[in-house]
């Protein structure tokens, strides 16, 4: 049965929720990640930084998806709060048929650009090939990207956190295989990866599609609907936040690797890759908290009860700062043996990646804080404020950083970027919690 939002929420209640969403985002991080792990090992340093050099640019086509999905879902939650049930599976139906029409265009523009945009950054010779096989399989399969984005908002929104886990897992374990037949077995190289990427996607989106179609126990169905253009621009608003930060994420990513290949050649790209592996599941667990907590807090706010959106304030607050220093304190102990996984035939690689991950490290006490503060205000409806959080905090702060820090740090410099831009976000962050607790009555004493 669907979980109750309206129910008081324990911090054992909020594990038990959310804990599936962790565990859905987590295994979204295998695809980047397991694919680094078998083209790292099997197919050598330079194979890995095209991997790492190609794989944001299909995911800011892709970030359409988070849009739909974070902006819709906190629509839909606030409809069902309000106790008008067929008008939130109106909306779901339109936010899916919607995604589906996103995605394609997206795939249609992104197999255009891709290789001038590749050669344009840098790329070039065996790099550049490599990237075009890798780039364009996964732009193809830019559809079933955009709507598995879309549906790991929504199945929460649906109440159905343990089958969006189920699926995505399934996803994951789908991957995997594929990568080590593909790659291992067939010899197939960056192609096998992506291969066995597109097909966990395809899973992440299909099923999640065939489920809402039927008949099902959630409170959402997919169905007929109606174009109304007023509520996909307040889904857009509302989710532009979530989709600048993960366009935003993808662009510091270029940025990165555009500096790294200046500063220190292929290597230092294929180890900011290793980093972003880990990083990618650290963020996986921040962003799968506040996935699951934000329809609990959009559902409360349409409720206009204040006192539970206090208690889920207060608690999510504790989540995220000890979430933060326990991945601080997990990246202290297990840099090296996380670079040996991935590029332990190459010493040199190995002391760059530990030496860049120690840097790295000091900027996620602080990130949970920042990702919270601006999935937040798209809980509540506001999508202008998260979207300035998330826009600030990456595409000012953080690239800033990662253009100016070298000019005076050398290549540790691009290392120290991303701590320096999270401390001056959450100072922004919080002036924005505080400033606006009043209207929304999140904090007790501030309303």
């Amino acid at each position: 049965m669907p979980v109750d939002m309206g129910k008081h929420f324990t911090f054992a209640d909020l594990a038990r929720y959310t804990l599936p969403t962790i565990g859905m985002m987590l295994f979204m991080s295998l695809y980047v990640m397991v694919d680094g792990f078998f083209v790292s090992n099997w197919c050598g340093a330079t194979a890995l930084a095209a991997v790492n050099f190609v794989y944001p640019i299909p995911m800011i086509l892709g970030a359409v998806g988070f849009m739909l999905g974070t902006g819709g879902s906190a629509i839909v939650a606030k409809t069902r709060g309000e106790g008008n049930d067929d008008r939130a599976n109106q909306q779901f139906s339109l936010l899916v048929y919607t995604a589906i029409f996103a995605g394609v265009v997206c795939a249609i523009l992104g197999a255009f650009i891709l290789h001038p945009l590749l050669i344009a950054l840098g790329a070039q010779g065996e790099m550049l090939e490599l990237c075009m096989f890798y780039g364009i399989i996964i732009t193809i399969g830019l559809p079933v990207l955009v709507l598995q984005y879309l549906f790991q908002e929504l199945l929460i929104t649906a109440g159905k956190p343990e089958f969006a886990f189920g699926v995505t897992f399934a996803a994951g374990i789908a991957n995997i295989v594929l990568d080590a037949v593909f790659i291992v077995g067939l010899g197939m190289g960056v192609v096998g990866a992506a291969i066995g990427s597109m097909a966990g996607m395809a899973i992440g989106g299909f099923i999640p599609l065939v489920y809402f179609a039927r008949p099902n126990k959630s409170f959402l169905r997919l169905g007929r609907t109606k174009l109304d253009w007023r509520m996909l621009g307040h889904a857009c608003v509302n989710g532009s936040s979530e989709m600048v930060s993960s366009i935003a994420m993808s662009l510091v990513g270029i940025c990165y690797n555009v500096q790294l290949l200046a500063y220190l050649g292929e290597a230092g790209v294929a180890a900011y890759g290793v980093i972003m592996y880990v990083g990618v599941a650290f963020v996986a667990i921040f962003s799968g908290y506040i996935v699951g907590s934000s329809p609990l807090m959009s559902y409360q706010y349409g409720a206009k009860n204040t006192v539970e959106m206090q208690s889920l304030f207060k608690k999510s607050l504790v989540v995220v700062g000890i979430s933060g220093v326990a991945m601080f304190a997990a990246t202290r102990v297990f840099a090296l043996p996380l670079a040996l996984i991935f590029v332990g035939y190459d010493e040199a690689l190995v002391e760059l990646t530990v030496h860049a991950a120690l840097i790295y490290a000091l900027a996620l006490p602080l990130m949970g804080f920042n990702m919270y503060g601006s999935a937040l205000f798209t809980a509540l409806g506001n999508g202008v404020v998260s979207a300035i959080i998330s826009f600030v905090r990456t595409l000012i702060f953080e690239i800033g950083a990662v253009f100016l820090l070298p000019l005076m740090l050398g290549p540790d410099g691009i290392w120290y970027s991303i701590s320096v831009a999270e401390l001056a976000a959450l100072v922004m962050t919080i002036a924005f919690t505080w400033a606006l607790a009043p209207k929304y009555g999140y904090l007790a004493s501030r309303q």
